[in-house]
């Protein structure tokens, strides 16, 4: 136990201060004073330019990495999904969050055409504009309705919303967990059950320096071991496969009893190369269960889509284009 206060890092946004205070109440009850500090980030300031050419989801983590490893704060939380899979030197992800709902959801601007209901979706010829600023999202969708279009939106959940009811787009896609901690549960269409998230997604991470034992000790209250595990498996598909945050890689690890099966995509953005499978293995035996499915998707030819994306910043489809070009 320590007598001081811990001081939290967190981004402003206020999904990110929900998240920083959610964790502040779990550590005020098991005894712990805090303080939140809010640092912008490249990701907050910078608006309009699609992630992958800003050089991934890193840019939400890298102002909080250093004011920690400069002893600014002691503890970070971000959206786990966030979280590069390489952590700088020094830091450790020191607690994982219970998880949220991991699914992606379809909201649509109130009062088009695709608001009267899922059935729209089903129509082969109607051409849709889609929103999303993530590939792994875009190449999804595009896989699955080829005759939609697609641009980019970026900011806050907030700014997403309003930006979409503000345009002309049918519809944009967003992560549930975000939604349901903010009660804007409301806005979900359609829950998009068929489309894999990104690695963690709907956990928190909790990231602290890998030289401070009293915090490491003071953040375990925050800390779920199944979602961990789950989360693990999953960031390492991505760690093993080198894609960055914004690759299109999704993943999945969920435990059924004493099972944990793990469902594993890679797509390119443009929709085409779905690579899709799912492989399982005992609680006991799982850990390196997302080593052995990066291994599987190498092997189907993951390794392509990789090393075209790695080589060229082109390979994205935000420019209100069609699918399938």
């Amino acid at each position: 136990m320590t007598n001081r206060s811990l001081r939290i890092g967190t981004r402003d946004s206020v999904l990110a201060t929900w998240q920083a205070r959610h964790v502040a109440h779990l550590l005020d009850k098991a005894g712990y004073a805090t303080e939140l500090h809010y640092i912008k980030t490249e990701g907050d300031r910078v608006l309009d330019t699609p992630l992958p050419l800003m050089g991934g989801k890193g840019v939400f983590t890298k102002a909080l990495d250093d004011a920690l490893l400069a002893g600014e704060i002691d503890l970070a939380v971000h959206s786990l999904k966030d979280i590069p899979t390489r952590l700088p030197d020094g830091l450790l992800v020191g607690a994982v969050s219970a998880r949220e709902d991991t699914a992606d959801v379809l909201v649509t601007r109130k009062g088009n055409e695709m608001h009267t209901g899922p059935l729209f979706l089903a129509d082969p010829d109607y051409e849709a504009v889609i929103a999303s600023s993530s590939n792994r999202r875009i190449g999804q969708w595009l896989a699955r309705y080829p005759r939609h279009r697609v641009t980019d939106i970026r900011g806050n959940i907030q700014t997403r919303l309003q930006k979409l009811q503000d345009s002309d787009w049918d519809g944009a896609i967003f992560a549930a967990a975000g939604l349901r901690r903010l009660q804007l549960e409301h806005h979900i269409h359609v829950v998009l059950d068929w489309m894999l998230p990104a690695p963690a997604q709907g956990a928190m991470g909790v990231m602290v320096r890998n030289d401070d034992p009293v915090v490491l000790n003071a953040v375990q209250p925050v800390h779920d071991a199944g979602t961990a595990l789950c989360t693990s498996i999953e960031r390492d598909v991505l760690h093993t496969l080198e894609g960055g945050c914004s690759a299109p890689v999704g993943a999945l690890a969920e435990i059924t009893g004493n099972t944990v099966r793990l469902r594993v995509n890679t797509v390119y953005p443009d929709g085409t190369g779905m690579i899709a499978f799912e492989m399982s293995e005992l609680y006991e035996q799982a850990r390196d269960l997302g080593k052995k499915a990066a291994g599987e998707a190498l092997k189907r030819g993951a390794d392509a889509l990789i090393r075209d994306l790695s080589r060229s910043a082109d390979k994205h489809p935000f420019r209100d284009t069609k699918g399938k070009r």
